[in-house]
């Protein structure tokens, strides 16, 4: 059965994990860590570089140096005023007046640049796995609201990943979610209310619930 990777998606810095024995085993990255900064640089040579490599050069190439772009996932550019002011690089209104990063002339969306992260980390996960990782279950703040959580599954879909996002820990998500049965997957994927699993069965929406065995809240 193929492997579920979990990830935590961190504003600063980002881990992966898999289920082996049962229990929650962090993966190291190409550089033996077990986090991955959640930066990515774009060089004057046009190389784009992702992680350790992103963040060491971050302080001679601050324009062109991307982190923190968790804070801009799934908003509006009207949204962002205050995280505007935290960073060198350039953001501005996009298509539909969502935020987005422009770099030498381009725009990125916050997907796409999450994307990149993820694409890293999965490439990373692969080579430590030896085997090809096509599902993910990537955690997502209690706070996300519904546009922020799709945006976070977007991000994973450019990076080739078929992913849920449910607002838990790490270790609880991937406990959650394995084994990956037809009923926990389509549960987390619709956001539907009960099932043996804890998963909702109805597909009335609600506001808010409590994710059962966790301190989180979340839109379901």
């Amino acid at each position: 059965m193929a492997k579920i990777l979990g990830i935590d998606l961190g504003t600063t810095n980002s881990a992966m994990a898999v289920l082996e024995g049962g229990k929650p085993t962090i993966i190291v990255n190409a550089e033996g860590d077990r986090t991955t900064p959640s930066v990515v640089g774009f060089r004057p040579d046009g190389d784009r570089i992702v992680g350790k490599a992103a963040k060491n050069q971050a302080v001679t190439n601050p324009k062109n140096t991307v982190f923190s772009i968790k804070r801009f996932m799934g908003r509006r550019y009207d949204e962002v005023g205050s995280e505007l002011k935290t960073v060198p690089y350039t953001v501005k209104s996009g298509t539909g007046s969502r935020a987005v990063v422009e770099i030498d002339g381009q725009d990125y969306t916050p997907e796409q640049i999450s994307a990149m992260i993820l694409s890293k980390m999965k490439a990373d996960a692969e080579k430590y796995l030896g085997e090809a990782v096509t599902d993910a279950v990537i955690t997502v703040p209690a706070y996300f609201n519904d546009a922020q959580r799709q945006a976070t599954k977007d991000a994973g879909k450019i990076a080739g990943l078929t992913s849920t996002c449910p607002c838990l820990t790490l270790p609880t998500a991937l406990s959650r979610f394995w084994p990956p049965t037809a009923t926990t997957t389509w549960a987390a994927t619709t956001g539907t209310r009960r099932s043996s699993t804890g998963w909702p069965t109805s597909s009335s929406r609600k506001t808010t619930s409590t994710c059962a065995r966790t301190r989180w809240r979340c839109s379901v």
